[in-house]
């Protein structure tokens, strides 16, 4: 992903808010802020016919350097590509990526809603460790998230 693809990134983020099932998130960052809080060396787009399809990129669950490794993935695939196998893929090469760059341990938090989501990390070699009950507010209703994890079978062994 580059500074080029933001206004495509930002439409598919803006599509994945308006689910209601893909963050707590009501409204996309800048560019600036969004930059500065996803690990630079783990941002990935889908490009079809030179249209983004979707992204997926990482984000640093702590600046602990005992957490050095660990990272949540963030996965958003446009409205008209979802389906098709573009998260899927997104997910598989962010892992790759993620192991290339020294990540031993992947999270994720899912609305337990989004069905699609849930199977595509768990295709991926996520594992349900939990349910976080009512751990955030949105549109005035408590909602739950899965936590999903993977281990990395070549990073961090």
């Amino acid at each position: 992903m580059l500074p080029q693809h933001w206004e495509a990134v930002k439409q598919i983020y803006t599509e994945g808010i308006a689910t209601g099932n893909a963050t707590f998130q009501s409204t996309v960052p800048s560019w600036k802020e969004w930059d500065e809080s996803h690990v630079a060396n783990s941002r990935l787009v889908a490009i079809e016919n030179e249209t983004v399809l979707g992204w997926a990129a990482l984000t640093a669950v702590s600046g602990r350097c005992v957490y050095a490794g660990v990272a949540e993935v963030s996965v958003y695939v446009s409205a008209n590509a979802r389906g098709k196998g573009v998260g899927k893929s997104l997910l598989q090469a962010l892992i790759n990526e993620s192991e290339k760059n020294n990540f031993w341990t992947l999270q994720a938090g899912i609305f337990p809603e989004n069905e699609a989501s849930i199977r595509i990390h768990e295709a991926s070699g996520f594992r349900i460790i939990g349910k976080r009950e009512r751990i955030g507010e949105m549109n005035h209703i408590w909602r739950d998230t899965l936590l999903l994890e993977r281990r990395s079978k070549v990073i961090g062994i």
